[in-house]
C-alpha cells in the first residue's frame, strides 16, 4: 500500500503522539504532559505520513519569534516532532517530510528555519548548520567564595510557588529576549512548560522551587532549580540543579547566584544550560571550578536567503558578493550581493563575480555570530573567491553578545 503524506487532523493527534514517542524510545507522557503537548502542538503546521490506518512518520514546527543580530525580531518555524519509524527506514519519507515543511515555510513567508538536533549529522544534508553553543556548568561551591556585586545586599529574594509565578518570570524572560540572538519570543503556554515538575522525572532531586529577586518591589530576575540531597561519610554533599537562572541585571543576577551557592547541605551547583559568555565564570575566583561542557544547540537554516541576510544587522560594513549552493531549496541557488551595516542591510541577486562560496548550511552556521565565516573557510567549508573578502566579511558576520537557545522545543 503506497504510503501517504498530509496534515494532521485534530482527531489524528493521540495516534501521531504515540507515533512521536515510540520512535524516540519514551515512556507515555503523564497526563499533565499530554495535555500541554497537545496545547502547544499547532495542528495546522504538523504532518505525517500514513501507511494505511497506521501513522508511521512524524514532523511539525511551532511559530516563533527568533532574536537576530541587531536586535531584530525575525519569525521563524521551529522545526520539532520529527521522526520515522524503523519498519519505513530508507523509503525517502524524512527527505519528503523535509521538502514538504520547507515549502510551507517559504509560502507562510518565514525566512528561516530552526531546530534542535538529536542526531546533528542528519540534518546537515537539509542544510541546517549549527549557529549557537550551549554551556553546561558545574560549580564546586565548597572550594569558592558566592558571587558577590556592590548593591547585592539590596536584592529581595523571596521563595514562591513555580507556577504561581509564572507571569512574573515571563515579563523578565520577554525583556532578556531582545538582547541576545538565538533567543524566542514565543507564544503563550510555552512558560507552563518550564515548571513542569513531574515526580518520575526529578532523578533523585526534590521538587521544583523559584525564587525571585526583587528590587524596589520590581521583579528583576528570577531562578529555578531543585536539590538532591547528597550524604557522604564526611556529610553532606548535596547538588543544586538549576533550570533556569535569569536577570538582564548583573547585580540581581549575582545575587540570584549568591542564593544558589548558599543552600545549605549542597556542596555543587550545575546549570544545564547558559550561554558561552555566561558572566558566572567571572563572577568567582577561580573559574577552573566551573567546569564547562560545551555541546551546539540550535541549528538555523536560511528558507529565503535574500530575506534572511536582509533581516540582521552587520558588526561592521560589508559589501560582499555570495555564491550560494543550495541544491535541496534551488530557489536559493546563485549570486547574491549583501550591502549592509550596524544601521540595516540589502541582499539582493546579482551577476557580479561571486567573491565567497559557500553552501547555504555555512550561511547558517555564520548566521547569528556563533560561528565565524573564517573558522568555516578554515574547514574548506567556505572559499575565498576575492582576496580580502573573508577576513571582511568575517568580522561583519559577528555578534558582540554570543548566541543562545534557552530551552528546546
Amino acid at each position: 500500500m503506497a504510503t501517504e503524506l498530509r496534515m494532521l487532523r485534530d482527531v489524528e493527534w493521540d495516534a501521531w503522539s504515540d507515533t512521536l514517542n515510540r520512535a524516540f524510545g519514551e515512556p507515555p507522557p503523564s497526563p499533565e504532559q499530554r495535555a500541554l503537548r497537545r496545547e502547544l502542538t499547532e495542528t495546522g503546521r504538523s504532518f505525517g505520513v500514513w501507511d494505511g490506518a497506521d501513522c508511521v512518520a512524524t514532523a511539525g514546527a511551532f511559530s516563533f519569534g527568533l532574536t537576530v543580530p541587531g536586535g531584530a525580531e525575525v519569525p521563524v518555524a521551529g522545526v520539532t516532532m520529527v521522526s520515522v519509524q524503523p519498519t519505513h527506514r530508507r523509503r525517502g519519507l524524512l527527505r519528503a517530510m523535509m521538502r514538504h515543511q520547507l515549502a510551507d515555510v517559504r509560502e507562510r513567508g518565514e525566512p528561516l528555519a530552526v531546530l534542535t538536533a538529536s542526531e546533528p549529522a542528519i540534518y546537515g544534508r537539509f542544510g541546517y548548520g549549527a549557529a549557537a553553543l550551549d554551556m553546561q556548568l558545574t560549580v564546586d561551591t565548597l572550594r569558592l567564595a558566592a558571587p558577590e556585586l556592590p548593591g547585592t545586599d539590596e536584592v529581595r529574594l523571596r521563595l514562591v510557588d513555580p507556577a504561581a509565578a509564572l507571569a512574573e518570570c515571563e515579563r523578565v524572560y520577554a525583556r532578556l529576549v531582545p538582547a541576545r540572538p538565538g533567543m524566542l519570543a514565543r507564544r503563550p503556554g510555552w512558560d507552563r512548560l518550564a515548571v513542569l515538575d513531574l515526580p518520575g522525572e526529578r532523578a533523585g532531586a526534590g521538587e521544583l522551587q523559584c525564587v525571585l529577586a526583587e528590587v524596589d518591589g520590581e521583579v528583576r530576575g528570577y531562578a529555578r532549580y531543585a536539590v538532591k540531597v547528597v550524604w557522604e561519610d564526611a556529610g553532606p554533599a548535596g547538588v543544586v540543579r538549576v533550570r533556569h537562572v535569569e536577570a538582564p541585571d548583573p547585580v540581581v543576577y549575582a545575587a540570584l547566584w549568591r542564593f544558589l551557592f548558599g543552600i545549605d547541605l549542597t556542596s555543587s551547583v550545575t546549570v544545564r544550560t547558559r550561554p558561552v559568555d555566561d558572566a558566572l565564570p567571572h563572577l568567582v575566583g577561580d573559574m577552573r571550578r566551573c567546569v564547562p561542557v560545551l555541546r551546539e544547540s540550535l541549528f538555523v537554516r536560511p528558507v529565503e536567503v535574500g530575506a534572511a541576510l536582509a533581516a540582521r544587522t552587520y558588526r561592521t560594513p560589508v559589501d560582499v558578493v555570495l555564491e550560494v549552493a543550495d541544491p535541496f531549496c534551488p530557489w536559493n541557488e546563485g549570486r547574491w550581493r549583501l550591502t549592509g551595516d550596524a544601521t540595516g542591510a540589502v541582499c539582493a541577486r546579482t551577476t557580479d563575480p561571486a567573491e565567497l562560496a559557500l553552501s547555504v548550511r555555512e550561511l547558517g552556521s555564520a548566521y547569528l555570530g556563533g560561528f565565524t565565516l573564517r573558522s568555516l573557510a578554515a574547514a574548506s567549508a567556505v572559499r575565498e573567491l576575492r582576496p580580502g573578502a573573508l577576513a571582511a566579511a568575517s568580522v561583519a558576520f559577528g555578534s558582540d553578545v554570543a548566541p543562545w537557545l534557552p530551552h528546546g522545543f
